[in-house]
């Protein structure tokens, strides 16, 4: 059943929002709109938002976005979902009836999702909409103040854009003060209490350089730069500011992107099973639900791997197997007790180490590949031997753990205003040629020398940026 109008589309998201309540999802008010494909690429391009700041980034993604779709190269996405209060989803107008029902179902999901993770409490969904709007007032009045312009406020925004991903991951760790700080060093510098005082030699107090600046690592790099460059006009902090808080919205979604879609996933099936489809819709629907969580033949298909684990924890709890009992203990909680509360406190990293099983990754056929030579070979494979070793690979590739994690750690190194900063190096090694664009990007707006202090084929580098371009020295 193809034809359809909005008033079929209102009677069934009616349905669907009481299998949801019954279901015991709650989510913010939700709204949706009918875009055609050009508009859905133009969302796709400004990132969902309604109204978006000005970039060249934008009209490049749409650009290119729209080569792909007009070639047949890739699909447009069934739906988007903004993260704000109210929710604000887009379908696509060309769906078909079944698939408009499936994803209306999945947005209710995706909205429970952000009402209810605790990634996304720091987002505040209900300033979103009038937030971004804020920004692209406040870009737009900036390109047409005469002193400013679009060229150097672009010029501003595309080094903002290269740093904005380096900043705090995880919210749900609060921040110190400057105050708190302080009295963290002076707490460190002091001696620990020893029982033995009396026959070992006095350790002295040494009292920590509470001028230094940071005085602990910083991760928030623009941020920092803004504070901290006192030959930055009062726009051009606006702008870093701007962009810091677009990045802050948006590392929810991908520090959570497996558990998202697969919870949208699980509910949308769970939904739609309980609706007694017509069989028209019904068999439409099985089609449509098993190309969206269906297994990718290389990499991972965040849909299939969430709804997977989602469906397994409700079963291990509520319909465990001897072997699961005596390896992992008798569940304590209902199947359902148990999702609600994972969807409220975890994200990728955390579910995944929780609830992604030995059983579950040979179940799935997980396995690690690397290039050889000019080839792709499969190296570990989920036995009893690798399991662990293909998990911890996979935990280090979800979220933001392909972030190369680097913070500010003297912004007077050398005394002569030099900003150097820290790359924690956890086995990876930096892409030289990223490094030196970005560092580039870097000096644009510290307007001194800066350095990174990384490894590289386990020996430590410093990567300088100054006036006479990029070099690359080994520490003494």
């Amino acid at each position: 059943m193809s034809y359809y109008d909005t008033k079929d589309l209102a009677m069934w998201d009616e349905r669907i929002r009481e299998k949801a309540a019954e279901c015991g999802l709650s989510w913010y008010p939700q709204e949706f709109e009918l875009y055609d494909h050009n508009q859905m690429i133009g969302a796709m391009a400004y990132s969902g938002m309604p109204s978006h700041y000005p970039h060249w980034s934008y009209g490049k993604s749409y650009e290119k976005l729209k080569t792909m779709y007009d070639h047949g190269v890739t699909g447009l996405p069934y739906e988007m979902v903004i993260n704000s209060n109210p929710a604000l989803a887009y379908l696509m107008r060309d769906n078909t009836l079944c698939l408009q029902v499936l994803t209306i179902a999945h947005v209710y999901a995706h909205n429970d999702f952000f009402r209810n993770n605790f990634t996304f409490k720091s987002t505040r969904a209900e300033l979103t909409l009038g937030r971004f709007k804020m920004h692209a007032d406040r870009v737009r009045k900036y390109i047409e103040t005469p002193s400013i312009g679009e060229e150097k406020v672009e010029s501003i925004l595309d080094a903002a854009h290269a740093l904005a991903i380096q900043c705090r991951r995880n919210m749900g760790i609060k921040k110190r003060t400057p105050e708190e700080q302080k009295d963290h060093a002076a707490d460190v510098a002091s001696p620990a209490h020893d029982p033995f005082a009396k026959v070992h030699k006095k350790q002295e107090y040494i009292e920590p350089d509470f001028d230094k600046v940071p005085l602990e690592p910083e991760e928030d790099i623009l941020l920092f730069i803004r504070d901290y460059n006192p030959y930055l006009s009062e726009w051009e902090k606006d702008l870093l500011t701007i962009a810091h808080e677009r990045e802050q919205y948006f590392i929810p979604q991908i520090e959570t992107k497996i558990m998202n879609e697969g919870w949208a996933s699980y509910w949308h099936y769970k939904i739609l099973k309980s609706l007694d489809l017509p069989q028209e819709l019904h068999i439409e629907f099985m089609v449509h639900h098993n190309q969206v969580v269906r297994p990718f033949p290389r990499g991972i298909n965040p849909y299939f791997l969430g709804f997977k684990l989602w469906e397994d924890i409700v079963r291990r709890h509520d319909e465990p197997t001897l072997e699961e009992i005596e390896k992992y203990g008798k569940p304590l909680e209902s199947g359902m007790q148990a999702i609600f509360t994972a969807r409220e406190a975890d994200r990728d990293v955390s579910f995944l180490r929780r609830f992604l099983t030995e059983e579950m990754m040979r179940e799935m056929d997980m396995f690690e590949y690397e290039k050889k030579d000019d080839k792709m070979v499969i190296s570990k494979v989920s036995d009893k031997d690798s399991w662990r070793e293909v998990k911890e690979t996979l935990l280090k590739n979800v979220g933001m753990g392909t972030i190369p994690v680097i913070k500010v750690c003297d912004a007077d190194y050398g005394h002569n205003r030099v900003l150097l900063l820290r790359h924690d190096h956890e086995g990876r090694d930096l892409q030289m040629e990223y490094a030196e664009r970005t560092l580039e990007h870097l000096h644009r707006l510290w307007g001194r020398e800066v350095v990174l202090e990384t490894t590289v084929n386990n020996k430590k580098f410093y990567l300088e940026y100054g006036e006479k371009g990029f070099s690359v020295k080994p520490a003494r």
